[in-house]
């Protein structure tokens, strides 16, 4: 919105009626603004150009022209905004000279260096600014006259104590009124029945109509159209329009943004939005005595569906449960994620995004699918774009383009830098095994460290350790129990995966797992690679039907130890793994991990290993017991 010379009456005398209409009740008024209601005018008199001018030459400069413009319709207003009550005119503005005594700490903070010339830029504020309050909440109105555009027009700029905040900018007197206008909007009196009349003006049809249109182009993939409207809509504080922006925020941008506080009014509190503000929450760190949901006390009637939400969450068990046919898919997807396939489970979500039914007119999209400890994951930045640009809830449009996958084929990724922590740019350590024939669930009857070994909840990578580990103080050299996170691995194959492990690979020492993992008659591939004190280590070794077949280790360009018939896809020389430095020495252990993948048609999914949440579970030691006259480390730590 914008306001022209030809427009500043028309915008007033709005503004009035708008908020005689909003405040019904005579009696709660002063009598200023109680003759205000009646005369249905906020404002005063027009300025005169005498009037005009002989404020200039007390001033000693031209005030700038939306300020004028002003003037000329009215010298003076009252209730600019919720916070504002009085409004200087030509007599009553005058230069601040720091009359509060504040610029001397706000400009060595704003001074410093390093802030960016935008701040910087306020240096002297307090000294140089027109003030426009003359009644306030504590709120200063100032007019810059060094913060000047190319169209003439001074920044006002507006700060209040109880805010915390560098002064907002306005970039004119114009702009500042019109957000004012919206202001009062936002906090006008929401009077109906017998209490008053309803608030409900051009203003509010206005502004719901744009709702609606937004919420119309949304559900039809035109997000960006929407949240334009949206923005708007919300700054007069209309029904629905946060609900509804905060959603597309939510997934048009970094995930767990626009978290908002749940109503359990709302049809979506307890399937959206409290999960995600327990997800929010567990994501902080901050202490759970914050979750004040499961009160009963304040919350009688969902306390305990809160408390269970609140503890899935944290336990990495709760599960999004839409209904109907988007529903069921959500279901698969969560099937297919389970174990690391999070490519199939986002092609199963996109098929039935457009079956997707909203609970109310504050809905517009799934986002309750980023609580999913699960789902939230296959979520990544480009398929929620994908979801936002795709017709859903009985709306049609064009299909978006596609987000392409994000496993990558094969095994090489694996040692590419920053492969396994996409935060840093180093290649990880890591130790895997291949297992044929045999589900993930089955993984720890064959590898497990006990006989009563189980699956854990799905896991973040962070989290494992504490999982399986609490407290943990004794550590041994010889005990090298690995934490495995498990999944599928192809047609037929399933994974298990430790990265960075504790243990350091000892040829002398180490024992395969596969012969273990393959005595159900199938096939089990044992890979281990580090690059620790610049020395690469590449390991593997294979077994069928419990017996082992071949195994190699390559160490620093040589050949360390060697059994069975390797087979010649993998032969070390063919390979390259006698390049004299390690960069030749990784690219050997990408071809080998490609030509294990292409010779068992198998992969492991980086954005679950990455990003997601995997069973995990503790497999038997990988290195043997110590021998006759052999010694060890055991490390232990007090309390």
């Amino acid at each position: 919105m914008e306001i022209k010379h030809a427009d500043w009456r028309n915008f007033l005398a709005r503004w009035s009626e708008e908020w005689a209409d909003a405040h019904g009740h005579v009696d709660e008024l002063s009598p200023d603004d109680a003759a205000a209601r009646r005369g249905r005018w906020l404002g005063a008199d027009p300025a005169t150009e005498a009037d005009i001018a002989a404020m200039e030459d007390r001033l000693g400069r031209a005030i700038p022209p939306s300020y004028r413009e002003f003037l000329r319709v009215s010298d003076g207003w009252r209730h600019a905004g919720a916070f504002v009550w009085k409004l200087a005119g030509s007599r009553e503005a005058h230069w601040h000279d720091d009359a509060m005594g504040l610029g001397e700490d706000f400009d060595e903070f704003w001074g410093e260096e390093d802030n960016p010339e935008e701040v910087r830029a306020q240096v002297g504020l307090w000294s140089r600014a027109l003030q426009l309050d003359v009644e306030s909440d504590i709120t200063f109105v100032l007019l810059d006259p060094e913060d000047v555009g190319p169209d003439g027009e001074w920044a006002v700029r507006v700060w209040a104590s109880w805010r915390a905040a560098d002064p907002e900018r306005y970039p004119s007197f114009a702009a500042f009124m019109i957000a004012m206008h919206q202001e009062f909007h936002a906090h006008a009196p929401r009077r109906n029945g017998e209490d008053g009349p309803a608030f409900d003006n051009g203003t509010t049809r206005a502004q719901d109509a744009a709702v609606a249109r937004a919420r119309t182009a949304a559900l039809s993939g035109r997000y960006e159209e929407a949240a334009a409207l949206l923005a708007e809509a919300q700054k007069y504080g209309r029904p629905y329009a946060h609900e509804l922006l905060n959603q597309i925020s939510q997934l048009d941008g970094p995930r767990g943004r626009g978290v908002e506080t749940p109503h359990p009014d709302n049809p979506r509190f307890l399937s959206e939005q409290l999960p995600l503000k327990a997800a929010d929450l567990l994501d902080s760190g901050r202490p759970t005595e914050d979750w004040h949901y499961s009160d009963p006390a304040v919350f009688p009637d969902t306390a305990r569906a809160a408390a269970d939400i609140q503890r899935a969450v944290r336990e990495g068990t709760y599960r999004y449960r839409p209904g109907g046919a988007f529903g069921e898919a959500v279901h698969e997807a969560r099937e297919q994620a389970r174990w690391g396939d999070t490519d199939a489970a986002w092609q199963v979500l996109r098929a039935a995004i457009p079956s997707w039914e909203p609970l109310g007119p504050g809905h517009i999209a799934p986002v309750g699918l980023l609580a999913d400890p699960l789902l939230a994951p296959v979520l990544t930045a480009e398929r929620r774009l994908e979801l936002l640009r795709t017709p859903r809830g009985g709306e049609s449009g064009p299909a978006p383009a596609p987000a392409g996958d994000r496993n990558p084929d094969g095994l090489s990724w694996l040692v590419l830098p920053g492969a396994l922590r996409p935060w840093q740019s180093s290649v990880g350590d890591y130790r895997m095994i291949l297992v044929e024939g045999v589900a993930p669930d089955e993984l720890p009857a064959l590898l497990g460290s006990s006989p009563s070994t189980q699956l854990s909840p799905p896991l973040r990578q962070w989290d494992v350790t504490r999982h399986h580990r609490p407290g943990q103080r004794v550590f041994s050299s010889y005990d090298d129990r690995a934490l495995l996170s498990v999944g599928r691995a192809g047609p037929g194959w399933s994974f298990a995966f430790e990265q960075d492990p504790s243990a350091r690979f000892d040829t002398a020492r180490f024992v395969s797992p596969a012969p273990d993992a393959s005595v159900g008659g199938g096939r089990a591939i044992v890979i281990w690679h580090e690059r620790r004190e610049g020395l690469p280590v590449f390991h593997v070794s294979a077994a069928e039907r419990g017996t082992p077949t071949y195994a190699f280790t390559m160490r620093g360009g040589a050949l360390e130890a060697t059994a069975g018939a390797v087979p010649a896809e993998l032969a070390p020389p063919t390979l390259g793994f006698d390049a004299p430095d390690a960069d030749g020495q990784a690219a050997a252990a990408a071809r080998a991990l490609d030509a294990i993948a292409r010779l068992h048609g198998v992969t492991v999914p980086r954005l679950a290993l990455t990003e997601g949440r995997l069973r995990t579970f503790e497999s038997l030691s990988w290195s043997r017991p110590p021998g006759p006259g052999e010694t060890y480390t055991t490390i232990s730590i007090g309390r």
